[in-house]
């Protein structure tokens, strides 16, 4: 099932002295369940505000973009945000944990806005969740007592806890060290391939991209291909890590 698909989006917003600002032009993308994708850029090159799109935080100023086949231009916010809170998880680099709250009173915030059975049943589900990450003795630990790895741990958790369709993981492993972020990162695809879910990871980090079977290369707001003759191969690493290079060859010429 096509989860989103976008047809020449573009995303134009007005700076404060009325001059136009384009951050994304022409950007085509469809994501199905299963999927797992990556896109690589480098800082300004239009990653968040495409992450936005995605996630349904903002809608596009041109082009097409449908999630579930809703028109997301046309539908209005209050049903976009019931489409991501159902149906969108964010991992962040930031672990954006409620301080004072504990690993299970976090996990359970998403499904304080649900209805029916998630709602009353929210404890059970936050628990379940958290035994799955590897957390189950960590339950009423707050997030100051937890370690890098555990809290985005937690974080993840409370991501998936609704089983959303979508999960969008910008630089997940950005703030963690190379062993614990393998580890991460191996949990997001179990927790993702368990329940069909199609995992968008936004990253500068090749060895990260690699893991994906599609690679996207975004620059100058435009999103590009990074597969060989549209292949994924094995060693997807070199393809993500040429087209990495290739960003730092023109940053370096600009400065």
């Amino acid at each position: 099932m096509t989860l989103v698909e976008a047809r020449g989006v573009g995303r134009t917003v007005e700076l404060p002295d009325g001059r136009p600002l384009t951050i994304l032009s022409g950007v085509d993308l469809t994501v199905s369940e299963g999927d797992r994708v990556s896109i690589v850029g480098r800082s300004g090159s239009g990653k968040s505000t495409l992450l936005n799109l995605l996630g349904l935080l903002d809608a596009p100023t041109e082009g097409e973009l449908a999630f579930l086949g809703h028109d997301v231009r046309r539908i209005g916010s209050g049903a976009r945000d019931r489409l991501r809170g159902s149906e969108v998880g964010f991992v962040f680099q930031q672990f954006n944990l409620l301080p004072g709250r504990t690993a299970l009173e976090n996990v359970q915030t998403p499904l304080l806005y649900s209805g029916g059975r998630e709602f009353w049943r929210r404890e059970r589900i936050a628990r379940d969740m958290l035994e799955r990450v590897g957390l189950g003795e960590r339950l009423t630990t707050k997030p100051e007592r937890l370690s890098g790895g555990e809290q985005q741990r937690v974080a993840i958790a409370r991501a998936l806890v609704r089983k959303p369709r979508l999960i969008l993981a910008d630089e997940p492993t950005g703030a963690l060290d190379l062993e614990t972020g393998a580890e991460v990162m191996a949990l997001i695809e179990a927790v993702a391939a368990e329940t069909g879910a199609a995992l968008v990871t936004i990253t500068h980090d090749p060895t990260i991209a690699a893991r994906s079977n599609r690679h996207f290369l975004l620059r100058d707001g435009r999103l590009e291909s990074a597969d060989a003759a549209g292949d994924v191969q094995s060693d997807g690493n070199a393809n993500v890590a040429d087209a990495d290079a290739d960003i730092d060859a023109q940053v370096e010429a600009v400065a």
